[in-house]
């Protein structure tokens, strides 16, 4: 087999675009909810799905939403949807699920993380930083509870504001 053969059939993994699909921040309780000391329950809710849209190219849209309350008053919502485009080829069809539910995501957290932290201080909050999230370990969660083995994992509500 020439180089250029065996070149073609090599495993590509690339991102092609990463992208602020969408954004949207309330504060539907203002300007009275900047008067309360008490410190919020913050909620982190995680989802994402990808789909093919040409031979090889995948689409991944990581959605982020962050919500606060204090007592029944919700002090803000912020909800980011950050997207890629990525191209994965030669790669067994079996290992492209786990490249979209794993690699994608981890490749769009940090942009969906630093789009939630800036569009809460724009808001006029303090930055929520989100903790890591593992979405190996939420994949395998999903693939257990898939298979009727365990309840599915609820998306990690871990954030801490400064």
């Amino acid at each position: 087999m020439s180089d250029v053969a065996s070149q073609a059939n090599q495993p590509l993994f690339s991102i092609e675009k990463i992208y602020l699909k969408d954004l949207s921040v309330e504060v539907p309780n203002a300007p009275q909810i900047f008067l309360e000391r008490e410190s919020p329950q913050v909620d982190v809710q995680l989802h994402h799905n990808s789909s093919k849209i040409d031979e090889g190219i995948y689409h991944t849209l990581l959605t982020v939403t962050v919500s606060a309350k204090v007592g029944e008053k919700t002090m803000f919502l912020v909800e980011a949807g950050q997207a890629g485009i990525f191209t994965v080829k030669n790669i067994p069809d079996t290992d492209v699920e786990v490249v979209l539910a794993i690699s994608c995501p981890n490749i769009l957290f940090p942009y969906a993380r630093q789009a939630v932290s800036d569009a809460l201080v724009a808001a006029g909050f303090p930055p929520v930083l989100l903790n890591p999230v593992n979405f190996e370990a939420l994949y395998a969660a999903q693939k257990q509870a898939d298979a009727g083995q365990v309840a599915a994992p609820a998306a990690p509500a871990v954030a801490t504001t400064h």
